[in-house]
């Protein structure tokens, strides 16, 4: 794979843009239609997410991890994830921040790293969650 695959999918940083807003919309979605649809133009069909010590990989893997997630932290938490705006590409490699805040609003309760790697449809391929230190209140 090569930067010219992904520039024919990702033309520029308003779609990379939209790319991250995408994906961390799929993780406050509650309507279990859309996000199965979410995850299927997201992810490649074998797509594999990694965080901490967790794996999966496939649809009916990611759906279920995606459904922990928002039934801990969006449902039961209380919160909301967005992209912080500074997606980035390189080759086949997507960068970009997201954060936990409040669906109140309030201070960011947890801050994260997603480095996609994606398949020559621009779909993601493989997903490392890496969840960061958050800063002090």
């Amino acid at each position: 794979m090569n930067a010219k695959t992904h520039s024919a999918e990702i033309a520029d940083v308003a779609d990379l843009s939209e790319l991250a807003d995408r994906y961390v919309a799929l993780w406050n979605e509650t309507d279990a239609g859309a996000r199965r649809a979410a995850i299927a133009t997201l992810w490649v069909p074998e797509g594999e997410h990694f965080v901490r010590t967790l794996q999966v990989k496939g649809y009916e893997a990611l759906e279920q991890r995606v459904i922990g997630s928002h039934e801990k932290n969006v449902r039961h938490g209380g919160f909301r994830f967005r992209a912080t705006g500074d997606a980035q590409l390189l080759q086949n490699a997507v960068m970009f921040h997201w954060e936990m805040v409040p669906a109140a609003g309030g201070p960011v309760a947890a801050l994260g790293l997603e480095f996609l790697l994606l398949a020559g449809d621009g779909r993601v391929a493989v997903d490392y969650q890496f969840i960061l230190p958050t800063p002090s209140a």
